[in-house]
């Protein structure tokens, strides 16, 4: 089993790549080429999505291991 310390590690790490994708994934959205697939389509590109979902799920998953006892 993991211990503290390198869960704690763990969960920042996961919370900063959550971030990073998150903020990649919001300045793909607006971008030129975000946008026009937008108007296009009314939705995000799917590498747009994934980075937002991906990002918020990595960060949610390195909160819940940050704040667990």
């Amino acid at each position: 089993m993991a211990t503290n310390a390198t869960t704690k590690v763990i969960s920042l790490v996961l919370m900063i790549v959550g971030i990073g994708l998150a903020v990649w994934g919001f300045r793909e959205a607006d971008s030129p080429m975000g946008e026009v697939t937008e108007t296009v389509t009314g939705s995000y590109a799917d590498e747009t999505m994934m980075m937002l979902i991906g990002g918020a799920v990595s960060f949610v998953v390195g909160l819940y291991l940050f704040i667990k006892k």
